[in-house]
């Protein structure tokens, strides 16, 4: 019993993380602006995922405390970083975008030294040398032969300031809440706040073409519901040390589904800078994973 369990959680472990890894090409496939994919991602997931989620909060006195701020907080940050990370896909590669957002474990620990004096290991340094100097080979060649992709490249690494919060938030709610109840009550608050920064930056959210709209059903399903529900999972029966470290194969994945469903090939220069990041994340990962929550950055 325990064996197959075991196998189900990698299994399952393997689909979020394919999941997941499809989200850039759901937001190319979509002809709509970026934040616009990701408000209808968010708000779709939270209409499929209403059955799962009533049952739970009968049982759950803290939604109707001010705890229930926590995950709606943690909305406000990923409805951020989903905006600024889908928006550097209209100026970099998919494999760039998700490699860099990536990094956002390698800022939210130097927050932690800078803001709350947390003693960080050898380890995690040179895990941070690696990532830097992998991400200054991606971005510097982007900048020198496409000035374009080096503005996505800027713009994807600046989602890990929102992941910063997401996280900080995100650790407080899910010690009140459940995967379900916290992942909804995310989902309310960041469907919100994509609302109003679409309706800020004037993007249309009405008079796609079915194409349009089946993408963001397909997206809400696949990257929000499969992929978030699917790692839960995994982390309920799997340790920290095992997902954690894994995690770093979603850019890996989606650089190899961008080659048959994008035509992107990624260039000699995006493969070593994406090695020694992908080294460096993995370190930084093993030596912080204890107090990171287990949440890509798509």
């Amino acid at each position: 019993m325990t064996r197959n369990k075991s196998a189900l959680a990698y299994a399952a472990l393997g689909a979020g993380i394919l999941a997941l890894s499809l989200s850039a090409m759901f937001v190319r496939w979509a002809d709509a602006p970026g934040p616009v994919t990701a408000f209808y991602r968010i708000f779709f997931s939270i209409f499929l995922l209403l059955p799962f989620f009533i049952p739970r909060i009968r049982n759950n006195p803290s939604v109707a405390t001010r705890s229930i701020a926590f995950p709606l907080l943690a909305g406000v940050f990923t409805a951020c970083d989903l905006a600024l990370w889908t928006s550097s896909l209209s100026y970099t590669t998919a494999s760039n975008a998700t490699l860099l957002g990536n990094t956002a474990p390698l800022w939210v620990a130097l927050g932690t030294w800078l803001i709350f004096k947390q003693k960080l290991s050898r380890e995690f340094w040179r895990g941070l040398g690696l990532t830097l100097a992998g991400a200054a080979v991606i971005m510097g060649t982007d900048f020198i032969l496409h000035p374009r992709f080096g503005l996505g490249d800027v713009m994807a690494t600046f989602t890990g300031v929102f992941y910063g919060g997401y996280f900080l938030f995100t650790e407080k709610s899910r010690a009140r809440f459940d995967s379900v109840v916290h992942i909804w009550l995310v989902g309310l608050g960041a469907s919100a706040s994509l609302l109003i920064i679409n309706l800020a930056l004037q993007y249309p959210l009405v008079g796609f073409d079915s194409r349009t709209w089946l993408v963001f059903l397909a997206s809400a399903i696949v990257s929000q519901l499969i992929g978030y529900m699917a790692l839960a999972y995994a982390l309920g029966h799997l340790p920290a040390s095992i997902v954690s470290p894994t995690m770093i194969l979603q850019p890996v994945v989606t650089t190899l589904l961008a080659i048959p469903l994008l035509g992107e090939l990624p260039t000699i220069w995006q493969g070593i800078g994406g090695t020694v990041a992908l080294a460096g994340i993995f370190l930084v990962h093993r030596s912080h994973q204890q107090g990171m929550p287990e949440t890509p950055n798509a």
